[in-house]
């Protein structure tokens, strides 16, 4: 399972930190990926990470990178998604996912999804 959790609401240029619990499969053997989704938009990869151990691999999307970072300590279940600076334009609903395999932010390799949390960027 993978749950999203810590959204909110947030002011333009604020920051957030999104958490994914993953529990039921052995973490080091996945990618693990955020995807987001606003109102009338299709689905966006935002950033992903390599589960193995030893291994720092990421990936951001284009119009986060710079501004988000991925990360899971050690030994950990969890998966944070740190987002700085953030838009207006960052305001959707932020999901957790797994895939087997590569870093990818394609959503069509990712196999099992959690529940999203809703993030707004509002004044």
């Amino acid at each position: 399972q993978l749950q999203a959790s810590g959204g909110g609401l947030v002011m333009p240029g604020g920051s957030l930190r999104l958490s994914c619990n993953t529990s039921g499969f052995t973490i080091e053997d996945y990618v693990i990926g955020w995807f987001r989704q606003a109102p009338g938009k299709e689905r966006e990869g935002v950033s992903c990470i390599s589960g193995r151990f030893g291994d720092t691999d990421t990936d951001y999307g284009d119009s986060v990178r710079g501004r988000f970072d991925i990360s899971r300590n050690p030994g950990s279940k969890i998966v944070y998604l740190t987002m700085h600076n953030l838009k207006p334009e960052d305001t959707a609903v932020y999901y957790c996912a797994r895939a087997f395999g590569s870093l990818t932010l394609r959503s069509e390799s990712y196999a099992y999804w959690g529940q999203g949390t809703l993030v707004t960027v509002s004044s």
